[in-house]
């Protein structure tokens, strides 16, 4: 049964009909994590090149965005959603036998481009909330002493707001869990399977904690291929990014699908 079946609404056809959608998610063994990590990597395997084309294509649009400075960067964000989707589709396509091709990257701005823009935009908002939270307790008087560009000034600041600072980092830590959890899955659900922006942040949501033992996990290893990722003077960033890409879409298939 459909996503907008389920919500009582007209069924629309799903973006493929192999997929069927299973809700409100499988919760998953521990192992489960790095399972995701090295069935992404052999999504990576099928089309190096392809990939970090697609990332180096990205980098470009970001950097010709952000020439606009705030609204480039704001423009951006809106379009992670959107971006999310497109290489959803080409997940799909490489597990498929097919291939890769750029135009799955932009797949996300023909169907229900509306809806993506709008997760994009709550996740913005949501991150700008928690910020706004963290220099609560931070205190927008060290904000201040940063922006003068004085550095010692600045450090007095920091110092003496050390243990506010490191509260505030914890809670703002703390509110970024649940908002990633809304995220994580909710631009490939809206794209494959027509699901509403809400709904879609519903059943991500609750999926992520139904699978929080192997989500932490996966988050251990992909932090230290991360930081292991940066040595190269950040080159390993090209394939750390599509691996992280490509696994999220296997932990999708894994928790909301069979087909």
């Amino acid at each position: 049964m459909s996503a907008t079946q389920v919500q009582g609404l007209p069924p629309t056809p799903p973006f493929d009909p192999e997929i069927q959608l299973v809700l409100p998610g499988r919760g998953l063994a521990a192992g489960a994590g790095w399972g995701w990590i090295a069935e992404g990597w052999g999504l990576f395997m099928r089309a190096p090149l392809m990939w970090l084309v697609s990332i180096v294509v990205l980098i470009v649009i970001a950097i010709v965005v952000n020439i606009v400075p705030l609204i480039g960067t704001l423009a951006f964000q809106l379009l992670q959603g959107v971006f999310a989707a497109g290489f959803a589709v080409a997940c799909r396509s490489l597990e498929k036998g097919g291939e890769f091709e750029l135009e799955h990257l932009f797949a996300g701005f023909t169907r229900h481009l509306g809806s993506l823009l709008v997760v994009g935009l709550l996740f913005l908002l949501g991150w700008l909330a928690i910020a706004l939270v963290f220099m609560v307790f931070v205190g927008f008087s060290v904000l201040a002493a940063v922006m003068t560009g004085d550095s010692s000034t600045a450090l007095a600041a920091l110092a003496a707001s050390a243990g506010s600072m490191t509260i505030g980092v914890l809670v703002a830590a703390g509110l970024m869990v649940p908002l990633m959890a809304a995220y994580w899955f909710a631009p490939v659900l809206v794209k494959m399977h027509d699901m509403s922006l809400v709904a879609a942040m519903k059943a991500s949501f609750f999926a992520c904690f139904r699978n929080i033992v192997p989500f932490v996990l996966y988050g251990l290893v992909m932090t230290v291929g991360a930081f292991l990722a940066v040595l190269p003077i950040g080159l390993g960033l090209l394939v750390w990014f599509p691996v992280a890409i490509a696994s999220t879409y296997v932990a999708y298939r894994q928790i909301f699908t069979d087909g």
